[in-house]
């Protein structure tokens, strides 16, 4: 049972940090009907933006933290206006190559800049695991859970109460319409992009601080893509759940089948869910956006 008890504390770690990254996806893709393949790249890139600011202004976890979501939403921003923006109007197999390009040139930068050994991110935070029960969880995890809670919180307010968040809804739904009503959609492209991007910057801290630094980390957004696929590529807050089913199933299965299975558990239970849920478990069937 302690067994057990472990394996699930651990794999909710885990699929925080998958659902932070599918959340991007997800974002991204409501609004553009793009995928960006280089999500866990810009993931990578700004974890190592944020060891280099640790070493130089010795940032503590909440301030590493926030300068690493600014970093990394203003690179968010520069994406889409210099790469992304001049490909509106091309086919989107066009633009997620663009982002596959992306992902190539970001993973060749971070080893010609910080090198290929593993590195600590060293933020303060105590390293002793906290017994809860038979398990032990590290504090970076526990943190992992509440800012989970805080940003789907934050997330659900925004986009449910303040007109910003209402109008990328509406984009998501309706460009046609939204266009006809005054909305500005590329504004709205370049604000997902940026809010994906912060996104991404959480799971990176997340990442360097539980697991450390290393140049395989981009690894960790690809094995979080089942995580929107489950969830649905649409759904924003089905993307948080499904990096918490794949971070549990993957744990368990390797815990009780064996190694290896971790690889690929997540991909077998989207295989067997899209055969029932073709869109995921809240995506839509159709959503126009032209």
């Amino acid at each position: 049972m302690d067994y057990l008890v472990q394996l699930l504390v651990s794999g909710l770690a885990v699929g925080l940090v998958y659902g932070f990254i599918g959340m991007g996806f997800a974002m991204i893709y409501r609004a553009t009907g793009v995928v960006n393949f280089a999500q866990g790249e810009l993931m990578m890139l700004v974890a190592y933006i944020g060891f280099t600011l640790v070493g130089a202004f010795k940032l503590g976890f909440w301030s590493l933290l926030l300068a690493s979501i600014a970093v990394s939403m203003l690179a968010g921003l520069l994406v889409e206006l210099l790469l992304i923006r001049p490909m509106l109007g091309q086919p989107v197999f066009s633009t997620v190559m663009v982002t596959i390009g992306l992902a190539v040139i970001i993973r060749s930068v971070v080893v010609l800049i910080w090198g290929a050994d593993p590195m600590p991110l060293t933020t303060g935070l105590p390293t002793t695991p906290i017994r809860i029960g038979p398990a032990g969880i590290y504090p970076a995890q526990l943190y992992a859970l509440c800012i989970m809670a805080a940003v789907v919180a934050a997330l659900w307010l925004f986009f449910r109460y303040s007109r910003t968040g209402i109008a990328m809804r509406a984009t998501a739904n309706l460009q046609t319409t939204a266009l006809l009503m005054g909305i500005n959609v590329k504004r709205i492209f370049a604000l997902s992009w940026a809010l994906s991007a912060g996104l991404a910057a959480i799971a990176g801290v997340l990442v360097g601080v539980i697991y450390d630094l290393n140049p395989g980390m981009w690894l960790t957004g690809l094995r979080s893509f089942p995580a929107v696929i489950l969830g649905g590529l649409d759904s924003v807050f089905g993307a948080a759940l499904g990096g918490v089913l794949i971070g549990l199933v993957e744990n368990l299965s390797e815990g009780y089948i064996g190694r290896g299975m971790k690889e690929i558990a997540g991909f077998v239970l989207i295989l067997v869910v899209l055969m029932v849920r073709p869109y995921g478990l809240f995506g839509k069937a159709e959503i126009e956006r032209v």
